[in-house]
């Protein structure tokens, strides 16, 4: 259970990254105007190069705020009544935390409908569940056990898809119409697959 959960959330994330870039190009062409003075003519993108991305981390960042892959948390349970906001949570009650809700939340969120990957660029908004505007993975003791995994292959993925090759929609499709819409089965994923076509 514990590698289909790894890799079925962490294949959704990379496509809903690369659904985000290609229906907004100037924004990938950002990232890979950053990748290419970043990492020049490696062979190859290296975890250190990540730190030095910080276009590329703001990508992530936002496509997790709009797609997050696991849209409701990990249910808790209550262990005393307390009172949070004015609303009475009695002692073994169930909570979930709608991620997805919170991350298109007008009062959290300026635009929160729309994919603006800068809005992270001067912000100490991180993934690891320290900020609770942004908590994809979780947080505490309970958050997700992939998020290290996932924060180290995403943008090295990522990144290695868009460096050096350009895409474009099955079809012709143009990037405006493609179809973001989601749903969920074990992860939160796009309702139509995305089909892209490399082009180098």
């Amino acid at each position: 259970d514990l590698f289909i959960a790894g890799t079925d959330t962490t294949s959704a994330t990379i496509e809903w990254v690369m659904a985000e870039l290609l229906h907004n190009p100037s924004k990938l062409a950002i990232a890979k105007n950053e990748l290419k003075d970043v990492v020049g003519d490696k062979m190859r993108i290296e975890e250190s190069d990540t730190l030095n991305l910080p276009y590329l981390m703001s990508v992530i960042k936002e496509a997790l705020r709009l797609h997050p892959v696991g849209p409701l948390l990990v249910p808790r349970m209550a262990s005393i009544d307390v009172e949070i906001n004015g609303y009475t949570i009695p002692k073994n009650a169930h909570i979930l935390v709608n991620v997805w809700a919170y991350g298109r939340d007008g009062r959290v969120w300026e635009n929160p409908e729309s994919f603006i990957p800068e809005r992270f660029l001067d912000s100490n908004i991180d993934l690891k569940g320290h900020n609770f505007e942004l908590i994809p993975f979780g947080s505490g003791r309970r958050r997700c056990p992939g998020m290290s995994l996932a924060l180290r292959v995403v943008p090295l993925v990522v990144g290695s898809m868009i460096r050096d090759i350009d895409w474009e929609l099955e079809d012709g499709t143009p990037p405006e119409k493609m179809d973001m819409n989601d749903h969920y089965k074990f992860s939160l994923q796009k309702l139509i697959p995305l089909k892209a076509i490399p082009n180098r």
